[in-house]
């Protein structure tokens, strides 16, 4: 699992998907795919969250985590149906616990020097700032990080293609998640050519911070 999601960060973004309706997510996950991203974190917002996994795991060429787990149950559930990883908007102590435990990459949310001092108490290394925009952004961020250069940030909330690019070109950000490629309306209308279209102007962002 950790190769797994050692990979998924390699891509520079992680497509954060609220799904409603299972049957959507191998089309999802082709159109992500042939959009140069294949990977998806697919939320516990939904009851349909689960299968939709289960759906994406069958696929060898995809790497599907689990995200907006809140409790123990849902970390069973999510590895169950084939997640490679955990993300979690806040820190709940007994999700992360559970997660090293048992050898799961897992991503728990902080928005403040206490959250990642306690991540830094439990030995991890990546957490995810949420959500980003709305506690500041990047300002915030790169002020937040400072005292902390041992740890990397994943950047989610907030995160689109007017942002995308400087969230990267910070040093300790080796991915950001991000939804806009993925939004709820174009999976449930069918509308999986322009989820493609606008994976690939995402990947065609993260290659502009190669070239800077």
């Amino acid at each position: 699992m950790k190769e797994e999601f050692q990979e998924a960060l390699k891509l520079r973004i992680i497509p954060v998907v609220a799904i409603h309706d299972a049957r959507n997510a191998s089309p999802l996950a082709e159109a992500l795919r042939q959009g140069g991203l294949p990977c998806a974190e697919i939320t516990f917002r939904t009851a349909a969250a689960a299968e939709a996994i289960h759906q994406i795991a069958k696929r060898s060429n995809m790497l599907v985590g689990a995200g907006t787990v809140l409790k123990v149950d849902q970390v069973k559930q999510a590895v169950d149906s084939g997640a490679c990883f955990i993300v979690s908007p806040g820190f709940n102590p007994k999700v992360v616990q559970y997660c090293l435990d048992h050898q799961i990459p897992v991503t728990p949310g902080i928005s403040n020097p206490t959250d990642i001092e306690m991540a830094l108490d439990f030995g991890l290394e990546i957490v995810k700032f949420f959500p980003a925009e709305a506690f500041g952004g990047l300002k915030t961020l790169k002020a937040m990080s400072a005292p902390y250069t041992m740890m990397k940030f994943i950047p989610t909330g907030g995160i689109g293609p007017h942002n995308l690019l400087d969230y990267l070109k910070h040093p300790q950000v080796p991915a950001c998640g991000g939804s806009w490629m993925v939004a709820s309306n174009l999976i449930a209308e069918g509308r999986f050519d322009e989820i493609t279209r606008l994976t690939r102007e995402a990947i065609e962002i993260v290659s502009q911070v190669e070239k800077q």
